[in-house]
């Protein structure tokens, strides 16, 4: 990947750090909130210290009617609760019961929406304590039909909109964020959400569900967190049209103006937050998405999770699932549908852990991986008139139109779809990959569950339970000839909580492709035998903490090993270091 970006940027890498793109900046922990252990006291500062009817109506402090008997006695909340003390434990199975009793998953979204800006502890105690349960709530396959209709739904603003009428002042915007001490921010422009298209202003649901993961999952606190959406416009015609559209209502602002934008957007936030600021690109389009990469990579903190974290979370997978196919990577190929940012960013991933295994080219070691698009197979033939970012993949060959003709013709062992296309997995399809493989691995990744490749029955019913299969949303257990099948998630929410938090506690100031392969390493090590045996080439979502943290002692050892991070000395245990970083949702006692 970074050898792709590195022949745009004219040989510049990320590990070439320019002195004029550095400033000085980074976060502090002002009020010792995470350094005290959960036995100390700590004091519920706002501007002031929050009291009374104010403390109520303060998610980050508010505890409901767990505040005890003399917290309610020291900060004047007599009388304004009922007499009742209720521990944490007791109002999250009260509210688990309540959201379990709504029959429509769009409503338990929004019930949590509501926790989150009443009750903030409670509402990541609930998500990490249930987060099988929860995640498909708060983010895909949900959060799509949230974005749908935001406009809908949206109550108060959970993030900050940038429109171009704050060309020029951007940095103003920016300082308007209650908080100074951002760690991560997670932006869209909304071009390009899930696989439901163009969705404008309306796409904020996206970085707001992503970076409730981030604490949830990472334990990157939430005060440390900052969702932006980049309102340019929209050209979805039924949103310009919507009386309830939250957005601009204009045609997407594209070229110099938008690319200016950008630049202005970019320029401020390192400016207002300093050097160590994780910016995570989400959702733009593949010519966008590819170029902020670019531009920005040698510059900033900046990763794109759609190429980037889909990448390291199916690099881990397939790892993992050598195990079950034998052989090493190079020993298999690989066929795609799909080559935009997603697919292209994955295959280059493979091919760069493949050239880092064999020691060959990685020129080599792309032979391996072939991509299908939405004219066939992508061939030398072609290569006129592909985009950039496809041309690495036009291998000498015949031209072939079809998906299944490319799977007689290729014999992968591994098919990966990440078309954004529904239904695309054929039974066609599946029966040519299990005609030339014992244990077809066959990944449909593409969001929501509605734009999946296949299901998770199809793949198993159509090659006679022979298939490894993960999808990107999740698909409940199969049972086939007596058989139970547990399908995999190739979910990103693997990766990317605990990637940004070894940033995070690193000090990193880049992002290498070494740091995705230790992310990759570090997630398919911690599939266990059991899992395995159950078909799984992921570990199970309940141990995701655990999970995260092993992540980011790796990518920090690995930011330190490439000299990129800036917190030293390294800590000796990063393991136990990036444990006790973590946000813990427990609720804390008032002095």
């Amino acid at each position: 990947m970074e050898s792709t970006l590195k022949d745009i940027r004219d040989g510049a890498s990320v590990l070439d750090l320019d002195p004029k793109a550095t400033v000085g900046g980074g976060v502090e922990d002002l009020y010792g909130e995470d350094c005290a252990t959960e036995e100390q006291l700590v004091t519920p500062w706002t501007i002031s210290v929050a009291s009374g009817y104010s403390l109520l109506r303060d998610p980050r402090h508010n505890k409901g009617l767990a505040f005890t008997e003399k917290e309610r006695d020291d900060h004047y909340l007599c009388g304004l609760l009922p007499p009742v003390v209720a521990s944490q434990e007791l109002q999250e199975r009260k509210l688990m019961t309540n959201i379990r009793n709504y029959q429509v998953p769009l409503q338990k979204y929004m019930a949590m929406m509501d926790l989150q800006e009443r009750n903030e502890r409670l509402f990541y105690k609930l998500l990490v304590d249930n987060v099988e349960e929860l995640l498909p709530i708060v983010y895909t396959p949900t959060v799509g039909e949230a974005c749908q209709k935001y406009g809908s739904i949206f109550r108060r603003p959970q993030g900050l909109y940038i429109s171009l009428k704050e060309k020029g002042k951007i940095l103003e915007v920016l300082k308007n964020w209650p908080e100074r001490s951002i760690q991560v921010i997670v932006v869209t422009d909304g071009e390009r959400i899930l696989g439901l298209g163009d969705l404008g202003c309306q796409g904020m649901g996206i970085p707001v569900g992503k970076l409730a993961l981030y604490t949830a999952l990472g334990g990157v606190r939430p005060s440390a967190c900052l969702p932006i959406t980049i309102d340019v416009g929209t050209n979805n015609e039924k949103l310009l049209e919507n009386e309830f559209y939250i957005g601009l209502k204009q045609r997407r602002a594209t070229g110099k103006e938008y690319s200016d934008f950008l630049h202005e957007f970019m320029c401020a936030v390192k400016q207002n937050y300093g050097e160590k600021v994780l910016v995570q690109f989400e959702d733009f389009a593949n010519h966008n998405a590819f170029e902020l990469l670019t531009k920005y990579g040698t510059t900033h903190l900046v990763f794109n999770d759609d190429i980037q974290g889909t990448a390291s979370v199916v690099l881990a997978g397939l790892v993992a699932a050598l195990k079950l196919l034998g052989g090493t990577l190079g020993d298999h190929k690989f066929l795609f549908l799909g080559a935009g940012e997603a697919g292209t960013g994955i295959a280059e991933l493979i091919a760069l852990e493949m050239s880092r295994q064999t020691k060959c080219p990685i020129e080599e070691t792309r032979k391996k991986i072939w991509l299908v698009d939405s004219k066939g197979l992508i061939v030398g033939s072609r290569k006129d008139s592909l985009q950039h970012f496809k041309k690495p993949w036009a291998h000498e060959h015949e031209p072939v139109k079809d998906l299944v003709d490319a799977v007689k013709v290729v014999k992968p062992t591994v098919l990966i779809g990440t078309s954004g296309v529904g239904k695309q997995f054929t039974k066609e399809v599946i029966e040519a990959m299990a005609s030339c493989n014992e244990k077809p691995l066959i990944m449909a990744l593409s969001n929501p569950t509605s734009q999946s490749e296949c299901t998770a029955e199809e793949a198993y019913t159509w090659t006679q339970g022979r298939a490894i299969f993960a999808s990107g949303s999740p698909f409940d257990p199969v049972e086939y000839d007596g058989k139970t099948f547990v399908p995999g998630q190739a979910n990103n929410a693997y990766i990317f909580p605990g990637f940004g938090l070894g940033l995070v506690i690193s000090g990193a100031i880049r992002v290498h492709d070494d740091m995705l392969l230790a992310a990759s390493e570090a997630l398919a090590n911690q599939v266990t035998q059991e899992n395995f045996e159950k078909g799984l080439i992921y570990p199970p979502f309940s141990n995701i903490r655990k999970i995260s943290a092993n992540i980011a002692a790796n990518v920090a050892a690995k930011a330190y090993e490439l000299g990129l991070a800036t917190r030293l000395p390294r800590p000796e245990n990063l393991l136990k270091y990036a444990e006790s970083c973590m946000y813990s949702p427990v609720y804390r006692s008032y002095r």
